[in-house]
């Protein structure tokens, strides 16, 4: 009876403890650990580009890989893409390669690239029916698939680098040093659409790009562009709002779709998800940390039932189902209170992050002052839900000092002080 006892209590601990570790990222086995750029799937076969060592394969959700980089004469891997049975290969030096047997061999795609002085980093691929469309440094081009002819496609486009694409039927976009670029001809011309967009400084890279299924038939398209946050566009471009409300990093380097599930990799605040279109933001990122003890996702991707996250400690995986059931039970966990939280960092430079919560639908401003009661700042003034949020403060162009932020709801009115230090 004793020893039923004690086999129950230790199986009670055992399922305890399980428990309690399961919800949180995993590292796979990955088989060099080192900094993961990017994703690509085919079937069942998982791929993942590395700054240094070429592409690995997994064929049973990140347990085990396989180094697969045969052929490859660089191991800069910056770029991934699927076509059918073509996996394409872009690096950081060397142009684009081609393998057509899910990575034992590659073969050297459009040595034309290399000759360019600008273009052998491929920052981003993308497929369109049988030929590629290739972001680099400084150009795209059009691939087709017999690679009898190669056509730089960037007539018209505003920016020095093109850090992201993507397609949505006929219309092409590329992410730039300057914004957003539309082309509707196939890349024989482009005009920029970046209404709303932080524009023409040469430090609005937009890093990543998503197409976004809207849950009412149509599409969206979000932006990612560095310290100036996410946006949202639901007119094909033509004019962006801010949707990073609620994140507490809006450093954005990644995307992944699952239906209406929109995950984005940060830097320093691992993964967030929204799934309602980017109205708001929740964060689980336990167990995710890169070699500096940061949570960072620099590449996303779903494969099967989990979401994969890539960083300069190699691949990490996490059910779906984990992150959806965790949003849903922190939406229902709403504020009872309103509440304007200390800023973080403090004393920050340039950037900190302030956290807020609203307990019930009301207009909220929270807005900056310096010590003489001037305002210097409007961080925010919309109508927002019951809630927790958060909002960025960049102050590149303010002199060091001492500031105050106030957050007006309704009758709710608090002030807390920060300090710049430059």
């Amino acid at each position: 009876m004793k020893f039923r006892l004690l086999l129950t209590v230790i199986f009670g601990i055992l399922f305890i403890c399980v428990t309690q570790t399961k919800a949180q990222w995993v590292k796979t086995n990955d088989p060099y650990g080192d900094f993961t750029q990017c994703f690509a799937v085919s079937g069942t076969n998982l791929f993942a580009g590395s700054n240094g060592y070429g592409v690995s394969l997994s064929k049973d959700n990140g347990t085990s890989w396989t180094a697969v980089d045969s052929g490859l004469t660089s191991n800069f891997v910056t770029a991934l893409a699927v076509s059918g049975t073509n996996l394409f290969a872009g690096t950081m030096g060397n142009g684009i390669f081609l393998s057509t047997d899910n990575g034992a061999s590659w073969s050297v795609f459009d040595s034309t690239l290399i000759f360019n002085y600008f273009s052998p980093y491929i920052h981003s691929i993308a497929v369109i029916g049988n030929n590629l469309l290739v972001a680099t440094r400084s150009d795209i081009f059009l691939v087709p698939s017999d690679r009898t002819s190669l056509s730089a496609i960037s007539s018209g486009l505003i920016g020095y680098q093109v850090m992201s694409l993507a397609v949505s039927g006929t219309n092409f976009y590329a992410g730039t040093d300057f914004g957003v670029s539309l082309s509707t001809d196939s890349g024989t011309s482009w005009i920029q659409v970046d209404s709303g967009l932080s524009t023409n400084t040469g430090t609005d890279y937009v890093y990543a790009l998503a197409i976004y299924p809207n849950g009412a038939g149509g599409t969206n398209f979000f932006a990612a562009q560095g310290i100036h946050g996410l946006f949202l566009s639901t007119n094909n471009g033509t004019s962006w709002t801010s949707a990073d409300s609620g994140l507490t990093s809006i450093d954005i380097f990644s995307f992944a779709v699952n239906g209406t599930n929109l995950f984005v990799g940060t830097s320093g605040s691992g993964v967030s998800l929204s799934t309602n279109n980017g109205a708001s933001w929740t964060s689980d990122s336990t167990g995710l940390s890169n070699n500096w003890g940061y949570s960072d996702a620099n590449a996303l991707i779903v494969s099967g039932t989990n979401l994969f996250a890539g960083n300069d400690r190699g691949v990490w995986r996490r059910p779906l189902a984990e992150m959806i059931t965790g949003v849903k039970e922190e939406q229902n966990n709403l504020p009872s209170n309103f509440a304007l939280e200390q800023n973080y960092p403090n004393p920050f430079n340039p950037t900190t992050t302030i956290n807020y919560s609203v307990s019930k639908t009301s207009m909220v401003t929270i807005k900056v002052y310096d010590i003489l009661g001037n305002e210097v700042a409007s961080l925010m003034n919309e109508e927002k839900p019951a809630g927790r949020y958060s909002v960025n403060f960049t102050a590149s162009k303010l002199a060091s000092g001492v500031y105050f932020y106030r957050m007006q709801a309704g009758s709710f009115v608090e002030t807390k002080k920060l300090i710049l230090l430059k």
